[in-house]
């Protein structure tokens, strides 16, 4: 099931385009993929996002969508089937506040935090285990966020299991203690269960080169500014 008009706009690397694609495939939708140079982006994806400029971006019947979190909506509306979100209002309430939290006090935290050195990394990495305990408490009784089910909370932390542990070799710092989120970790063991994310993991050594790489850029530009 799926439309040849749809085209995803993304990069291998990127825990963003992760999610749409993990998304589009347990709804079982065909798509094109175009792999972006986010370098040399393409004439098409600054068409399609010329306001941000970044991926990734859904391209259904000639209409753009950005941003990860937009997009998994757009496509859980627009495909009803394995849907991601809950029909009662006040539970999809609840997923979309959860959604936020992790997004503001995770996810932007690590990227800070690998993306710096020193005292400014050991505060964000003090954010990360504060929301990871936090989560950590969501989780518990559950076999994923979304319950027995993979929902939209699951997906928005798909990439976790795959870039979190490159994120601490690459940064050189170490929050996530299986000991101490026990829950954490049976989550992403659940995760990585299943075929289609094990399909749809980038290999960890390319994950490692690139990251190394990306780190470096960011700290000489940092630190030359």
């Amino acid at each position: 099931m799926g439309s040849p008009e749809l085209k995803l706009f993304g990069a291998w690397f990127s825990p963003f385009s992760f999610r749409v694609k993990l998304a589009l495939k347990l709804k079982g939708i065909q798509y094109e993929y175009a792999e972006e140079d986010l370098q040399n982006k393409s004439p098409e994806l600054l068409k399609y996002s010329p306001v941000h400029k970044k991926i990734p971006v859904l391209v259904h019947d000639g209409k753009p969508i950005v941003e990860s979190l937009i997009i998994l909506e757009y496509i859980d509306e627009t495909w009803k089937q394995n849907p991601l979100l809950p029909e009662d209002p006040y539970e999809r309430a609840m997923v979309r506040f959860w959604v936020t939290f992790a997004e503001e006090k995770f996810i932007e935290a690590l990227r800070r935090a690998l993306f710096s050195e020193g005292t400014k990394q050991e505060k964000e990495v003090k954010q990360i285990a504060e929301a990871l305990e936090i989560l950590e408490r969501e989780l518990k009784g559950k076999k994923f966020f979304g319950g027995e089910t993979i929902g939209f909370l699951d997906i928005a932390l798909s990439w976790v299991p795959a870039w979190l542990g490159v994120m601490e070799e690459v940064a050189s710092f170490k929050v996530f203690d299986s000991n101490k989120f026990p829950c954490f970790k049976e989550w992403m063991d659940n995760f990585q269960e299943f075929s289609i994310t094990k399909e749809t993991f980038p290999p960890r050594d390319e994950l490692l080169v690139f990251f190394q790489n990306f780190r470096q850029l960011k700290l000489a530009s940092t630190n030359s500014n």
